[in-house]
């Protein structure tokens, strides 16, 4: 049997919101993996400021203490629908619940206010359709499953309500979807406004009128 060690204290690691992590020979930890970013695996070595860790792939990684991140053990199994609930907001953490919940083909997360979205690079109909634009109508934040037509819904009250104009920023590399995003938006926001002819023209038809030049400067950023 391995002869137990005594904790070892060491600064927290960059993103670990100022908690101080106590890592021993035993603990479950993110480490870093040039071939796949990040491996989770359990710390059977530690040597001064040095641990090895024997990762989950099979692999045998020798990382400073600093470098590592506590994994959550006791996480769920389908992730969780906002970042805030996580028990420990770092960026393996972050990635390891995306990756779970994008398997389950859920694609919107939370983190706080901010909606994340990633591109599932096929067509998830069920998604947009008019019975879902109905759910999320008036919805409480944060009372459904994260989406886009939350977001767009509280904007779109608080716009109403406090009288004043309202704006929602799309933001994203080259290909994560911006577009199909902003054409979600606009889409429930054009449902919103109901079918109220205005000089001939419904709110719908006005609204999607200008779509296309959003839609143009989306891609361009």
């Amino acid at each position: 049997p391995r002869r137990p060690q005594r904790p070892t204290d060491h600064p927290p690691p960059a993103g670990e919101m100022g908690t101080k992590v106590n890592i021993i020979v035993g603990s479950h930890v993110w480490a870093e993996e040039p071939d796949v970013a990040w491996v989770d695996g359990e710390v059977v070595k530690i040597n001064g400021d040095e641990a090895e860790i024997q990762a989950a792939n099979g692999k045998k990684i020798v990382s400073k203490l600093s470098k590592l991140y506590p994994k959550d053990m006791e996480a769920a199994a389908g992730g969780v629908d906002d970042m805030t609930k996580l028990s420990y907001l770092h960026e393996p953490g972050v990635l390891q619940n995306l990756a779970t919940r994008y398997e389950l083909n859920e694609i919107y997360t939370y983190t706080g206010n901010i909606l994340i979205a990633v591109n599932p690079f096929q067509r998830l109909q069920h998604l947009y359709d008019s019975h879902m634009m109905q759910q999320y109508k008036g919805a409480p934040f944060g009372e459904l499953s994260p989406h886009v037509f939350a977001v767009a819904d509280v904007a779109y009250r608080a716009m109403i309500h406090e009288g004043r104009s309202n704006s929602i920023l799309v933001s994203g590399e080259s290909g994560a979807g911006k577009t199909e995003t902003t054409k979600m938006l606009m889409q429930y926001l054009a449902y919103l406004g109901g079918r109220a002819a205005t000089e001939g023209r419904t709110v719908e038809q006005q609204v999607l009128e200008v779509r296309q030049p959003v839609l143009s400067h989306a891609r361009q950023l």
